[in-house]
């Protein structure tokens, strides 16, 4: 049996590759000198999607993949996680957060440094709104965590895979899914629709030496941690509504 400390061993792994990669092709695309920058939203989208895929062949195997402190609530809600697993599993998804933002901040480290904007600087670590109106963000990263959660519970079917996650629906699905999210529904305020994909790198972006920077846009930090959360405890109660 794979102890508590492993899963939330790949948990950490698989969030830090998560981030690692999605604010890797945020910074590709956006900081100043870089081969892809202005690659376009499509590049961003697939970036992501991608990323999210990475992770999961990582860390499926063993955890489950959450990957998404939002996710890891709602299958405990569901029923399909332990309680008393959660806090370990949280913990180790902003940790991995955290160390994906520092290493995309290492590898990127000229570029920063020749970007003057500090608005670009701080997109390429967390999300900030296209339109500024706090209301209409938060239901924005409610309703697409709301899909993303609603749609891994729906294919999360019994028997497919030992540990209930991300992993549950294969890496390709749900790179997709994370895709289609991000087309159709991240034009508004980025789709953070994960407190450890947003949170943790807007902390290290707070911390890091970064030159010419701006504040790390705390006044919106809320709502990519909030907005994660309710979609995900909505998602599980449609789901419950339609299926069960």
């Amino acid at each position: 049996m794979t102890t508590l400390f492993t899963k939330c061993c790949f948990e950490f792994i698989g969030t830090l590759i998560l981030v690692l990669l999605g604010d890797g092709v945020c910074a590709g695309n956006s900081l100043v000198g870089t081969k892809g920058r202005n690659g376009g939203w499509i590049v961003i989208t697939l970036g992501w999607g991608l990323a999210v895929m990475c992770g999961v062949f990582v860390a499926g195997p063993y955890s489950g993949a959450h990957l998404n402190p939002a996710l890891t609530v709602a299958l405990a809600v569901a029923g399909s996680f332990p309680w008393n697993a959660v806090w370990g599993y949280v913990v180790a998804q902003m940790l991995g957060g955290f160390m994906g933002a520092v290493l995309v901040y290492l590898f990127y480290k000229d570029h920063y440094d020749l970007t003057q904007d500090a608005d670009v600087k701080l997109g390429t670590f967390c999300t900030m709104p296209a339109v500024s109106n706090r209301w209409r963000n938060l239901f924005c990263e409610v309703v697409g965590t709301w899909l993303l959660v609603l749609c891994v519970l729906a294919f999360s079917v019994k028997g497919n895979v030992a540990e209930v996650g991300l992993g549950s629906l294969g890496a390709f699905p749900v790179a997709m899914l994370i895709v289609a999210i991000g087309v159709s529904l991240g034009g508004t305020t980025g789709y953070a629709i994960n407190p450890a994909r947003d949170l943790s790198p807007r902390i290290a972006h707070a911390i890091l030496p970064l030159k010419n920077k701006r504040d790390s846009g705390w006044c919106y930090s809320w709502v990519p941690v909030v907005g994660p959360l309710l979609g995900a405890i909505i998602a599980v109660v449609t789901y419950y509504l339609l299926y069960i």
